[in-house]
């Protein structure tokens, strides 16, 4: 075991995608930005290392000058707050981040369930602004008329344009029952909602049979349970007795590393590598199937699109990689760097990226994402328009039907 990997235990380490983020606010998922709180430490010392002194000298100077200069009070937390935001910051990285301490006692594991409004953010960064990428069926959003597209421009009254995914995530989420106020930017119109916050119960599997005795299954994000979830529907499909399989990830933000291994190896035999992990400071480890794949020896699809993010594409890389399915959609998201998050000893918690993955190819996807073996468009705008339509998942039924 590499020393990056002790201090980040793989059970604690989460493929988020706060941008898309990506990763899942059901109000506060990122999109992706599915993550687990971990109490890892790195480098528990609080003092500042000997050799950054001399660096840190005009942070100092700044800070004394305000606390003895500066015309009005200023709370000593607030010019911390401040300090961590902008060291952050300054890492050109949408998946890193800060969040303050009042901020930070959020429910941020992958249970199945959360309290919030129940939508899918990403952040946009052309216009620096976060935007609504999916409404969760049945949630507090979808009755309030809540749609795909929607930009968000103040939470309760606050300017929340230049905020990252976990910022606005913080202000939208808070307890069940208790109300948040939004303006949203919908093309040019400035729309406002009052919407109360519930308990959303996220279904994280749905099964059924298609026309051609064709086995389908959607997984809605890479949870400690999705694993399992899987295996039972599928035994429940009794896959043995049917034609093909189609395997449903779009939407699917991502989730846990641990998870992402776990699906990965339902399909991956023996324990052939799924994907290496590669630390700033040049160490790798290497992941490899668990020896639980399933027998499954009937056509395979996997469909994708562009909000298919972090653990989703970890996944799909993997089995593309090993010719073990047809990949039919769009473009994924292209997130292939790992997280980590730890709460400060001031209260706040802080996210940071700590290592790329790469396939088993190598092939590292991020800021690219998974071409599909087969491109078929379903564009934000025609799935609000005829969400029924569905054309990715018809032709791969065409697919898994003719052959072509």
């Amino acid at each position: 075991m590499t020393p990056s990997s002790q201090a980040f235990p793989r059970a604690a380490r989460a493929l988020f995608i706060p941008l898309l983020v990506v990763a899942t606010f059901v109000a506060g998922f990122g999109l992706g930005a599915l993550t687990q709180p971990t109490s890892a430490q790195v480098n528990p010392n609080t003092r500042m290392p000997a050799d950054a002194e001399e660096a840190f000298a005009p942070f100092w100077e700044t800070y004394n000058l305000i606390e003895k200069t500066y015309l009005d009070p200023v709370e000593r937390a607030a010019l911390v707050d401040g300090a961590i935001r902008g060291m952050v910051e300054s890492l050109d990285d949408p998946f890193s981040s800060y969040v303050e301490p009042e901020f930070n006692a959020l429910d941020t594991d992958l249970s199945g369930s959360i309290t919030g409004i129940g939508v899918v953010i990403e952040l946009n960064e052309d216009l620096d602004q976060v935007t609504i990428v999916n409404i969760l069926e049945g949630t507090p959003a979808e009755a309030a008329g809540l749609l795909e597209g929607d930009i968000f421009l103040e939470v309760d009254g606050e300017d929340v344009s230049g905020f990252n995914t976990d910022q606005l995530a913080t202000r939208v989420r808070g307890q069940e029952g208790t109300t948040v106020n939004l303006k949203m930017l919908r093309g040019e119109k400035e729309v406002e909602f009052s919407i109360v916050r519930a308990r959303i119960n996220i279904p994280n599997i749905e099964s059924e049979v298609l026309e051609g005795d064709i086995a389908y299954v959607k997984l809605n994000q890479f949870t400690s349970e999705a694993r399992r979830q899987l295996n039972t529907a599928i035994s429940d499909l009794q896959i043995e007795n049917k034609r093909a399989l189609i395997i449903d990830l779009r939407g699917n933000p991502g989730g846990l590393l641990s998870s992402a291994v776990q699906v990965t190896s339902m399909l991956v035999p023996g324990e052939d590598v799924v994907l290496y992990e590669q630390f700033g400071d040049g160490t790798e480890q290497v992941f490899n199937a668990d020896g639980t794949a399933l027998d499954i020896n009937i056509p395979i699809v996997v469909l994708v699109d562009e909000r298919s993010a972090s653990a989703s594409e970890l996944a799909v890389g993997a089995w593309q990689d090993y010719d073990l399915v047809t990949v039919i959609g769009t473009t994924t998201f292209g997130k292939g760097v790992v997280q980590t998050q730890r709460d400060l000893i001031n209260g706040g918690g802080l996210r940071l990226t700590i290592a790329r993955w790469l396939s088993p190819n190598r092939t590292s996807i991020h800021e690219l994402g998974i071409t599909p073996d087969i491109v078929v468009e379903w564009s934000a705008e025609e799935r609000r328009a005829n969400p029924d339509a569905d054309p990715q998942l018809q032709r791969a039924i065409d697919f898994l039907n003719n052959g072509e």
